[in-house]
């Protein structure tokens, strides 16, 4: 019985944790990531309570971006099912789209922090507020730091995918396949964490 291409992308060495650099690269640099932010909101919620700051109020917007970045991993998810499905139309569109919505959530991000700075919350005059700036602002950079990536697939999905040979060889090539499983990967993390952090900061001003 012959296996799908998405049984053999399973199986192969490619998929598998213990074999691939990379992968035992993303694994450390997410577990690394991860601990940098539980040890800042832990130190948010000791620095808190040891000098009774009071809670902080979420700019509306920090939800609303939730729900951004909920939809580029959804695309990010598309992405990866168009490669799988040699759908090159679907596939640019899914690089392009996740492109264009984490480009919508950094702009928001930066009015959600003009909303912040404007309601008197002013890093160097508030503890709490500038935990949130520090913490939110970390995130940002990690955003930013996997645009390059997503640029660089989508430039090789238009460059090297105009010919049905091009278009045959990118499709077959296993290593394209690994990154891009591993940027999905980090894509839902940061999104993951975003949702962690925003639930953090709403139960942190529930308790008072």
């Amino acid at each position: 019985m012959n296996k799908t291409r998405e049984q053999e992308e399973h199986y192969s060495e490619y998929q598998n944790m213990a074999f691939h650099p990379l992968n035992v690269l993303l694994i450390l640099s997410l577990i690394s990531l991860g601990a940098i932010f539980v040890t800042l909101t832990a130190s948010f919620i000791y620095t808190r309570f040891e000098k009774g700051l009071e809670p902080i109020k979420l700019p509306n917007l920090f939800v609303f971006n939730t729900l951004i970045l909920v939809a580029s991993s959804g695309t990010m998810v598309w992405a990866k099912r168009s490669y799988l499905q040699d759908n090159t139309k679907n596939y640019q569109l899914a690089l392009l789209s996740t492109i264009l919505i984490s480009l919508l959530f950094m702009g928001l991000q930066f009015v959600a922090w003009q909303q912040l700075f404007a309601s008197g919350s002013v890093i160097n005059k508030d503890v709490s507020t500038s935990y949130l700036y520090v913490i939110s602002g970390l995130h940002f950079a990690h955003v930013i730091g996997g645009l390059p990536f997503l640029g660089v697939f989508l430039w090789k999905a238009y460059k090297k995918m105009r010919q049905p040979v091009s278009v045959l060889v990118y499709f077959s090539d296993p290593e394209k396949r690994l990154r891009l499983r591993l940027l999905t990967i980090y894509w839902h993390f940061l999104d993951g964490l975003w949702i962690y952090l925003v639930l953090f900061f709403y139960i942190n001003y529930l308790v008072q």
